[in-house]
């Protein structure tokens, strides 16, 4: 389990859209970094140290994994891409955007790249007012005193300036969303995706147990003969796991995601089974579907059939091996089916055919703001 831990930063601008270059950070901040539960208002003050335009300033919360030193590498990062130019001169100079670590936890750090609590947060009013918005009884670790009374005591006589500008703060995934199920035809990944959304953002998982399925390896080699057995056991097993895990609340889980959808059991039915068989499975579906509850977000991920029946001869299951493009067609059309006519789902449709989610960063992110985008 990811270790999360509370981080203050101080941001200011005073180049070209001041405004636009402090949301532009604080987005990138949400994406590289953590969760932002609390922004400032701007403030405006003058240059400190050095003569040229207004400063911008905020101060920012941030919930992240990160430890101190990838902290700051994710900061300078983000600085750099905003268009920061970092030299080795000592002189306080106009600048895009600038980013400090405040404080870190309750921890004390010295070390040759980073100082914190921050050496002059103390005497710098631009610092101070906004951090004392956001967290005024936050405890300095080394004053023993709360940032309020840090303020007061601070002897920085410049101006400040409320703007009352207000940047958006990025809503974080378990703002929006208590249960996520993640579907995709055999081989599209969506075990590696639920995986993934559930280590980075602190979710209870749930993966379907189909390799505890005795029938699995005994339907690839005879269809006709398992299905009927194999569909009926994969539908109590999901039916008990979700009705035992969603009703579980977890106080140390942001929220819950898992790699199947219940009606999952259907669409395959629909695929394997006979008429008569079917007619009497699908009595059986319609008692449990109707106590399950449904996710705030269904994802159903998309992949065309021959990059499907590559994933699965290179993930290497004996028994998936003899699949056929025609039987994964077949899914990918009660699949269609099935989004088309269940209107009361909140429902988003990710094709992955040309991604790598697994081990390209800028595709995994990508998909990540399309569920942040999600109303």
């Amino acid at each position: 389990m990811q270790i999360v831990r509370t981080t203050y930063l101080s941001l200011g601008s005073n180049l070209g859209n001041k405004f636009k270059n402090l949301q532009q950070a604080v987005d990138i901040i949400a994406l590289e970094i953590g969760t932002i539960a609390k922004i400032s208002s701007i403030y405006k003050t003058a240059a400190w140290g050095f003569e040229s335009d207004d400063f911008y300033n905020i101060c920012v919360q941030v919930s992240t994994s990160l430890n101190p030193e990838n902290l700051l590498d994710a900061i300078r990062k983000t600085e750099i891409s905003l268009g920061r130019k970092r030299t080795s001169e000592k002189k306080y100079k106009a600048r895009i955007i600038d980013i400090d670590v405040l404080l870190f936890d309750n921890e004390i750090i010295f070390s040759k790249e980073l100082i914190v609590p921050h050496k002059e947060m103390l005497n710098r009013k631009f610092v101070m007012v906004p951090l004392a918005e956001i967290a005024p009884n936050f405890m300095h670790p080394i004053e023993k005193q709360r940032i309020q009374v840090c303020l007061a005591n601070c002897t920085d006589d410049n101006k400040i300036e409320n703007t009352y500008l207000k940047l958006k703060r990025p809503i974080c995934l378990s703002e929006k969303f208590n249960y996520i199920a993640i579907e995709g035809n055999i081989g599209a990944g969506k075990t590696t995706l639920t995986n993934l959304i559930a280590e980075d953002f602190n979710a209870k998982i749930i993966l379907e147990r189909f390799a505890d399925n005795p029938f699995l390896p005994k339907f690839y080699e005879d269809n006709e003969r398992y299905a009927f057995p194999l569909e009926m056991s994969f539908l109590a097993d999901r039916y008990q796991q979700l009705s035992d895990d969603l009703a579980q609340f977890d106080l140390f889980k942001n929220f819950i995601v898992s790699d199947y959808y219940i009606f999952k059991s259907l669409i395959f039915a629909q695929v394997t089974l006979q008429k008569d068989e079917y007619f009497l499975y699908r009595k059986m579906f319609d008692i449990m579907y109707n106590e399950i509850s449904k996710p705030d977000l269904y994802i159903y991920l998309y992949q065309e059939t021959p990059r499907l029946l590559e994933n699965i001869k290179n993930r290497g299951r004996d028994y998936e091996q003899n699949i056929s493009p025609e039987y994964l067609d077949k899914i990918h059309k009660g699949y269609a089916t099935f989004i088309k006519t269940e209107k009361n789902l909140n429902t988003l449709i990710v094709d992955v055919t040309n991604k790598d989610f697994l081990h390209n960063i800028e595709d995994y992110k990508e998909i990540i703001e399309l569920i942040k985008n999600v109303e």
